[in-house]
């Protein structure tokens, strides 16, 4: 099924790169801390044929340029309604994964009236201290050699015996490692948003079916964080898959697509 590019410019001069594919009930997609559209590829394609299926590289990444506005998770969440806005789509479901969830939980707490229903996919609530010593270290990493940040990340985010067995996932995360200073630059920014993201103050999901997905194993948001993020979130639905690892869907997509689809059926 083809896709439709097209171009939306935010109110700070952003312009992001986005697409649509599929028909049927909008469904936005919104990745993690790569921050492309790229990260949906597997997915994307078997969720158009039931959805209308949006989704965009993020400011300062890929194809999109930074803007001018301070990069935070709620400015995030903003880009996300411009772009709906402009594929002239009022009401949508959302598939955040990862710091795509803390963009999840903002946007709900800004439009809580546009979100049909949300899935917070390898996701936290809050801060805690493993998550500010983890990225705090990868910042420390990024600083000295970003190629070795770019190594470790992939080697984190996937099974070992996923990632040997599909090695080329590893070759792509070196080859695209940030190595000039303004790709750094984002990096870092966004590495301090997700740090600063605290949670959303009086966040009410009652309203909003929600479903918290994610991995036993994963080593990048821990299943802990999120048991903690569905005691704070009464009503959620939580499924952990037995393993996986953070990108369990890239690596365990059938299982990942099965659970999207029966939730939003």
């Amino acid at each position: 099924m083809s896709a439709e590019a097209f171009t939306v410019e935010t109110p700070d001069g952003a312009r992001l790169n986005a697409r649509r594919e599929g028909a049927g009930p909008a469904l936005a997609l919104v990745s993690g801390l790569g921050g492309t559209a790229g990260f949906w590829d597997g997915a994307a394609p078997a969720l158009a044929e039931r959805f209308e299926v949006i989704r965009f590289d993020q400011r300062g990444i890929a194809g999109s340029t930074l803007g001018t506005a301070a990069v935070d998770i709620a400015q995030l969440a903003r880009d996300v309604a411009t772009v709906m806005d402009a594929a002239g789509i009022g009401r949508f479901s959302f598939l955040g994964h990862s710091t795509g969830g803390c963009i999840g939980q903002a946007l709900a707490g800004m439009a809580p009236a546009r979100i049909e229903k949300l899935i917070l996919s390898a996701t936290w609530g809050g801060q805690s201290r493993y998550m500010q010593a983890l990225f705090g270290t990868r910042l420390g990493i990024l600083e000295t050699d970003p190629v070795a940040y770019a190594a470790s990340s992939v080697l984190i985010s996937y099974t070992p015996e996923w990632l040997e067995a599909n090695w080329s996932a590893y070759e792509t995360a070196v080859s695209k490692a940030p190595r000039s200073p303004e790709a750094q630059a984002v990096v870092r920014g966004r590495i301090h948003a997700l740090m600063d993201f605290d949670g959303v103050e009086g966040l009410d999901l009652s309203a909003i079916p929600t479903l918290l997905l994610g991995a036993e194993d994963d080593m990048i948001v821990p299943a802990f964080l999120q048991r903690a993020l569905a005691a704070a979130t009464p009503g959620a639905t939580l499924r952990l898959l037995p393993d996986g690892g953070h990108f369990y869907p890239v690596s365990r997509r059938e299982d990942f697509l099965s659970a999207v689809r029966g939730f939003l059926a």
